[in-house]
């Protein structure tokens, strides 16, 4: 079995393990979309709130912790300032496919461009952002992925508990 590069997990390996659980949830709700099941249509609207969840937990842990703190780290922060922007975007496109109703007809190509999207940051994150995060001098990357999780169990706690 090989071995991993870093052995101890960071901040870098919890954001990103959140970007492949949303990319499974993103090719799990493709799939569905091609489904001519009955079914199909409640549960992709359950997947894709689901997805949504986890999106803006994803991004408000980015944009509470990670970002600043990489901010004071790294002098070249062009690519911070794109990915807030990104993000921007993907809140739009989730505040519609939270606000839709079950009759609109635009839901599935809003999940798929949304998915195109954050595929996009994605691949920038762990490319650009990711590689100068963990060459930044004086950042502690594996006691920032402590305060992460422990935010973003907050943030889910709260949203589950405001769906409930």
């Amino acid at each position: 079995m090989p071995t991993t590069k870093r052995a101890t997990p960071d901040a870098c390996s919890l954001l990103d393990g959140d970007h492949r659980k949303v990319k499974k949830m993103f090719g799990d709700y493709e799939t569905l979309a091609k489904s001519r099941a009955a079914s199909a249509a409640q549960k992709k609207r359950e997947l894709a709130k689901e997805i949504c969840m986890e999106l803006s937990v994803h991004a408000q842990v980015e944009e509470e912790i990670f970002y600043p703190a990489l901010r004071e780290a790294i002098k070249e922060t062009d690519l911070l300032d794109e990915a807030e922007v990104e993000h921007g975007t993907a809140k739009d496109l989730i505040a519609q496919l939270e606000g839709s109703t079950d009759a609109d007809e635009m839901f599935d190509a809003k999940v798929k461009v949304l998915g195109e999207y954050i595929d996009h940051h994605v691949k920038e994150e762990r490319n650009e952002i990711f590689v100068k995060a963990r060459a930044a001098k004086g950042l502690d990357l594996v006691a920032m992925r402590e305060q992460l999780a422990a935010r973003k169990e907050e943030l889910m706690e709260e949203l589950t508990g405001a769906m409930a």
